[in-house]
């Protein structure tokens, strides 16, 4: 296929998509404006520890592994993957712990220890999440959703598993404890969701964890992304890093080339954006009224809130404390209604703690740990805070909360530390109000009524990423590379 494409921005989508495309024979150039590939999925090396940016929770490592086999390769050329058990610790402040995993007798014990009366209505929460994972996620993430009647055809699947009520509500209709909904329910604060608000239709990560397991990729997430990189380039491809789009030149309703702050011009038979949502449309798009009306219907719209993420690096090693914990804090559902709807800071929180070493030692220096600990926060759009200045502190409540229920003297360990706030989600993503996850999933922003993969007026210019079908997440991303790739290639075929 004698056919050119442009991908804009290199996170996981826009790799995802570039890998598809250029295994098909479509010559693909990838523009990235950060000084290495990943987006979200960035890292950091410093004073001798490794920090991922963003993703940490891998599963479903088939639909990556399948980016190899399009041109017959096999992933482990470049990565190495390492399971994680168990998924996660959760935690509540009066000491109770519960270990989620894969080992059925072992998850098992653990809810009849939280209540004995639960575990019949987990397991059929687990029948439950195997139909939503069927008809959600093998049937629906991959294919795009370009026309209302797509969603009306998806509709009765979508009302048989009660898909307009939230992933909490149906959690709580089979299981009674308090801590237990909570245990079943936050995964979708993974992907930006609300879970009291978020379409139950997510309770199919449960079944996606079980089946594929989670993962953690040997070197850090960025390793993966690097694979994926060295993978793209192996078949032909072109990567060019440093160099951020500034604008997507057009020709009547054509995509015809994209402009670049070194001044570089790339022409192409088809574009396709991973940038972010509202950056691909308000700005580099915003010569075309195409442009302009999408960037005012975006902005109506409901968009996930931000993070702030505390990295540090300390002495000592700490194998009691798996590679995934979540810090909950003393409410579950007043905290999410405080910064999905009210848009304020609280004063508590719940944590979500990264401790890879317990993996993989080489994330640190010998006898050193590598941490990150991620608090959802507002966007910006919601909560204009000075975050330049605000951060050392909010930093501060989060090592004493730390200190409180896990580490004691956590302060004499660190060795190195540093934050990412909502603003500079905004600066080195161009991301929405700092938004951390783009449009917020639910389900009346989820399929159809989210970005489409292919632009409605502009027929060569195509969507990637977490803002379109099917959503947030390295499974979801990587979903929609897959869907935009089908939709491409088709049209790229019939030139």
């Amino acid at each position: 296929m004698a056919r050119s494409a442009i991908v804009i921005g290199a996170g996981f989508g826009g790799l995802a998509l570039a890998i598809r495309l250029q295994s098909a024979g479509v010559q693909t150039t990838l523009v990235e404006a950060r000084d290495r590939p990943g987006g979200r999925a960035y890292m950091w090396e410093r004073d001798g520890f490794t920090f991922d940016a963003g993703p940490t929770v891998i599963t479903d490592p088939d639909c990556l592994a399948e980016l190899w086999r399009l041109s017959g390769h096999d992933m482990a050329q470049d990565v190495t993957l390492m399971p994680v058990s168990p998924f996660y610790r959760l935690n509540w402040r009066d000491g109770t712990n519960f270990d989620y995993s894969n080992n059925e007798a072992a998850l098992r014990a653990e809810i009849a220890r939280l209540d004995p009366g639960d575990v019949a209505g987990y397991e059929r929460f687990c029948d439950y999440a195997a139909g939503v994972y069927e008809e959600g996620y093998r049937k629906l993430g991959h294919v795009a959703f370009l026309d209302f009647a797509s969603m009306v055809r998806a509709a009765p699947a979508l009302a048989k598993h009660q898909a307009w009520r939230s992933v909490y509500s149906v959690v709580a209709s089979y299981v009674k404890n308090e801590k237990l909904r909570e245990a079943l329910s936050f995964h979708t604060l993974l992907v930006g969701g609300n879970p009291m608000k978020t379409s139950a239709i997510y309770a199919l990560i449960h079944k996606l964890e079980k089946d594929g397991g989670v993962w953690f990729a040997r070197g850090g997430t960025n390793r993966l992304v690097q694979g994926m990189a060295t993978h793209f380039e192996r078949l032909g491809g072109t990567l060019r890093l440093g160099d951020a789009v500034t604008r997507i030149e057009t020709y009547g309703d054509k995509a015809t080339a994209v402009h670049t702050a070194s001044g570089w011009r790339g022409e192409a038979d088809a574009i396709a954006s991973n940038a972010d949502l509202m950056h691909s449309y308000r700005d580099l798009l915003g010569q075309h009224p195409r442009g302009q009306k999408q960037g005012e219907k975006l902005a109506a719209k409901r968009w996930s809130p931000s993070l702030f993420v505390l990295h540090f690096g300390i002495k000592g090693s700490w194998p009691g404390i798996p590679h995934h914990m979540i810090l909950f804090g003393p409410r579950y559902e007043g905290l999410l209604t405080d910064i999905y709807d009210h848009g304020v800071l609280p004063q508590d929180f719940s944590l979500y703690l990264h401790h890879p070493t317990v993996t993989d030692p080489s994330m640190a220096p010998d006898g050193h740990s590598t941490f990150y600990a991620l608090a959802p926060v507002p966007h910006m759009g919601k909560l204009p805070i000075d975050w330049d200045r605000f951060a050392p502190v909010y930093a501060e409540r989060i090592l004493d909360e730390i200190q409180h229920r896990l580490i004691p003297d956590i302060r004499s360990r660190i060795v190195t530390q540093f934050h990412y706030t909502p603003r500079d989600f905004g600066r080195d993503l161009a991301a929405h109000m700092g938004s951390a996850f783009s449009l917020e999933p639910l389900l009346t922003q989820s399929g159809w009524f989210r970005a489409h993969n292919r632009d409605d007026v502009i027929p060569n210019l195509y969507l990637v990423g977490a803002g379109t079908h099917p959503g947030a997440g390295i499974p979801g991303v990587v979903g929609s590379a897959k869907a935009t790739a089908a939709l491409m290639l088709d049209d790229l075929g019939r030139m």
